[in-house]
């Protein structure tokens, strides 16, 4: 895993000089910090520091092909590279180093950019064309890794980070829509962050610069897609079973390449719990295995952890996280995610990272995305009740059974059942949406929004985040089944945007960890895809029913008919009761607000008060809270003080091995 960056002058003449490419790694350190590598000539810079995992002793990069008219720069892993580097042998290319890398430059020469069809991974990359004058910037199906871009001044500017495309002097503004979105949604969307000079690569799309041309131009070579209900195959249990026993197993086994150990995140629950089975039955060595457990035992599944660990007989490791551990962390995550948050989860996720860091490993297997693509989310099995409601809209029994379905909130346990009727009875019969799973979720989250201030709401008084998801979604979404639109929704706003990135890549490259993803190998998305929804989640308490049955056998068995307990992060405990930490104190004080201008003083002051006396605080005030503490702390470091928190936190390359190349 790597930190990318570089520029490439498209209208301006060739000699003009580049931004600091020393400067532009030198805010990606903490992704790559053992080698930095670097080719320029005169008309496209790139930059690369390296997290050395495949090829270990001889894969600096860039890498070039043999005439050295096309480089290469990634960040990530092509799992399949050995296959398709052998194949490429036999056809006569010849290979420098053992990295996987190296790959892309030779298979682009065969195939042009519809060699990205050909990879298996988790990838970032920026490939330079000379003899084209071509840039193309590459990302991942599903968005695994990210990659940020901005035009200013005639030239093109990418990287791993945002932060890096900042010493280049780009404007540096908070776009207002996008903060609407991390409101209502907990991220931008796919594409945007929350400035409105960068903007992000899409999941499964390849981004074209040609020297010359102002103009940028997009290629999508996959996308997200489930079958119509006409076309779904009707399989037996079994069948489904044994296809996905060989695949996910498969997935694990190349995600397993590394010159370096692997070790895996266990939760407790089954995804996590059946990824480390896989991976401990495919190692001749114990599997390290890391866990988070939480001072408040609402949060807290040690119990099973511990208990699979011993099953399996892997080396275990625990961080136990307190308040006071996640108030100290979070200004640090926050430098790393550089989005707002709504939630405190990816802090946790960082402080296991750091765990992860200092027992020495790099790379780490994670249970992400089975929820997504088998059905485990509760989201799942409310929009399933409430389509079931809607078909006798004056029955008291059936709204009933949404009591069952969030016993873990506590919070929603003292709410009387006609407050939770009315309430999930919102818009109930409005089953034509395209939305409708997710409509009330976003609509809570949205009331956040009432903390804006007055300038800023009435610059959002025409703008509808829901309206904007909509015009974007498939034309053929509406001949899915009803599950399959609420799992495209989950995926493309809530794991390519939320969980993917700000409580996935970004917290674990801050102390330079990779995690890879099995389920997310695109074999098993697209097999999952194909699986009718009466496999996946089979009544309330059904969910993810056919990879449950795949997992007998490979996982304990209390853990497979345990029901999900989410992964969620204390926010009242870690806040109320106590003085706020100097930073909150100093950010949300009134004078801060009114400097920056994004939230009501008057209302974050009455927010507060609630935060700090009130022992029943809200779940939309809890995230009103961190949302508005993480906003100002991001406004903070990226807009109003850029220049102090850069010069404190950048990291000079004093590497092992610096190379250069300049054409």
């Amino acid at each position: 895993m790597c930190g990318v960056a570089g520029a490439i002058n498209l209208t301006r003449p060739q000699g003009t000089p580049f931004p600091d490419l020393h400067a532009m790694l030198s805010m990606l350190t903490h992704r790559g910090p053992e080698e930095a590598g670097f080719y320029a000539d005169g008309v496209v810079g790139l930059a690369h520091a390296r997290l050395s995992i495949v090829g270990v002793n001889n894969g600096l990069q860039p890498i070039p092909n043999e005439d050295g008219t096309i480089w290469a720069i990634c960040n990530g892993e092509f799992f399949n590279y050995v296959e398709l580097r052998d194949a490429l042998r036999m056809r006569g290319h010849h290979f420098k180093t053992a990295s996987d890398t190296e790959v892309l430059v030779h298979l682009y020469e065969e195939m042009g950019w519809e060699a990205v069809r050909e990879l298996n991974g988790q990838f970032a990359f920026a490939l330079w064309d000379s003899r084209r004058g071509r840039l193309v910037l590459g990302r991942d199906r599903i968005g695994v890794r990210p990659l940020f871009y901005t035009l200013f001044n005639g030239q093109l500017f990418f990287a791993s980070e945002i932060k890096s495309l900042l010493t280049c002097g780009i404007p540096r503004r908070i776009d207002s829509h996008a903060l609407a979105q991390v409101f209502t949604i907990w991220s931008p969307k796919a594409g945007r962050t929350i400035l409105d000079a960068v903007s992000e690569v899409l999941p499964g799309h390849l981004l074209f610069a040609n020297v010359g041309s102002p103009d940028l131009t997009t290629q999508q070579y996959w996308r997200l897609t489930f079958p119509a209900v006409s076309e779904i195959e009707r399989r037996s249990t079994d069948d489904y079973v044994e296809e996905i026993r060989a695949t996910l197993a498969d997935a694990t086994r190349i995600r397993l390449r590394a010159d370096v150990p692997v070790g895996a995140y266990l939760s407790g629950g089954l995804d996590s719990t059946l990824i480390s089975s896989i991976a401990q039955s495919q190692l001749p060595h114990q599997l390290h295995t890391f866990s988070v457990a939480f001072h408040d035992q609402e949060y807290d599944e040690r119990t099973f952890q511990y208990q699979v660990a011993r099953e399996l007989g892997t080396l275990h490791h625990v961080i136990e996280c307190d308040p006071d551990s996640l108030r100290v962390a979070l200004p640090d995550v926050l430098w790393h995610t550089e989005v707002p948050l709504l939630r405190l989860t990816p802090v946790p996720m960082y402080l296991l990272s750091q765990l992860v860091h200092k027992h020495g490993l790099k790379v780490m297997l994670s249970g992400e995305g089975a929820d997504e693509f088998f059905g485990g989310y509760d989201i799942f099995k409310e929009a399933m009740v409430r389509r079931f409601w809607a078909r006798n809209p004056t029955s008291r029994v059936r709204p009933q059974l949404l009591g069952r379905i969030y016993g873990h909130i506590s919070d929603l346990q003292t709410i009387s059942p006609e407050f939770l009727q009315r309430f999930f009875g919102q818009g109930l019969s409005e089953t034509q949406l395209p939305y409708y799973s997710h409509m009330l979720r976003w609509q809570n989250t949205g009331r956040t929004t009432r903390f804006f201030s007055p300038h800023l709401a009435q610059s959002l008084a025409h703008y509808s985040v829901i309206d904007d998801i909509a015009a974007g979604l498939p034309a053929d979404l509406m001949d899915w089944e009803p599950m399959a639109r609420a799992q495209y929704l989950e995926i493309t706003t809530f794991l390519s945007t939320y969980l993917l990135g700000s409580q996935g890549d970004r917290v674990g490259m801050a102390h330079s960890v990779e995690c890879r993803h099995p389920f997310l190998d695109h074999r098993v998305v697209s097999l999952s895809n194909s699986i009718p929804a009466a496999m996946k989640l089979r009544g309330l308490n059904g969910e993810k029913y056919v990879l449950r049955h795949a997992a007998q056998g490979i996982a304990p068995t209390n853990i497979i008919a345990r029901q999900k307990q989410p992964y969620r992060a204390p926010i009242r405990s870690v806040f109320s009761g106590r003085p706020l930490p100097e930073y909150a104190q100093d950010l949300l004080s009134e004078q801060r607000l009114h400097a920056t201008g994004i939230f009501s003083p008057e209302a974050v002051k009455l927010l507060l008060a609630k935060v700090q006396n009130s022992p029943a605080l809200s779940e939309v005030d809890q995230m009103a809270f961190v949302g508005v503490l993480s906003t100002q702390m991001i406004s903070d470091y990226f807009v109003e003080n850029w220049d102090v928190h850069a010069a404190s936190r950048r990291r000079e390359l004093h590497m092992t091995d610096v190379g250069a190349q300049v054409a």
